[in-house]
């Protein structure tokens, strides 16, 4: 085994460091609060609370939601990074978290006009939201968490030659 000294002249001798080959993944979780409600205009009231439950009620409900971005790549031979994870949280703060946080989602998130916040419909959203944004690697996945034990995963569109 070499000792400190010569493990240290070694690194300063070569100052340019390697990345490894393969693809990771690099996940990110950023945390929101958020009211929503569970209604489709086009069927009665009976049956929206018949499908929906307790999430149509009128006066909103809430949730503590936790969000989770997963972007796949090589990590960058220089930096030895798939992405920035301060950029990826800067990225999931801009694009979900702040125009989310402490809203109504049904009356006043722009992207989310016109679509039923299921935690099916909120995943697609976001990634779109997310995914323009990433300079760096591709992402994977989004996976919102709407309770500790209920969450729902979104792999993205079908990729074509699929």
């Amino acid at each position: 085994m070499p000792s400190k000294a010569k493990t240290s002249r070694s690194a300063a001798a070569n100052p340019s460091a390697r990345a490894a080959s393969g693809e990771v993944y690099v996940t990110r979780q950023v945390h929101f609060n958020s009211a929503h409600q569970l209604n489709n205009p086009a069927f009665s009231r009976k049956w929206n609370e018949k499908t929906y439950g307790l999430c149509t009620n009128p006066h909103w409900h809430g949730h503590n939601y936790v969000l989770e971005a997963t972007v796949a790549g090589v990590p960058d031979p220089h930096t030895g990074y798939v992405i920035n994870l301060a950029e990826l949280k800067r990225i999931l703060h801009v694009a979900v978290v702040d125009p989310c946080d402490h809203r109504n989602l049904n009356e006043e998130v722009a992207f989310l006009r016109g679509i039923n916040p299921s935690t099916e419909n909120l995943v697609i959203a976001f990634w779109r939201q997310i995914e323009p944004h990433l300079k760096s690697g591709r992402l994977h996945s989004i996976r919102l968490y709407e309770t500790p034990r209920n969450f729902v995963e979104y792999l993205g569109p079908p990729r074509s030659g699929k």
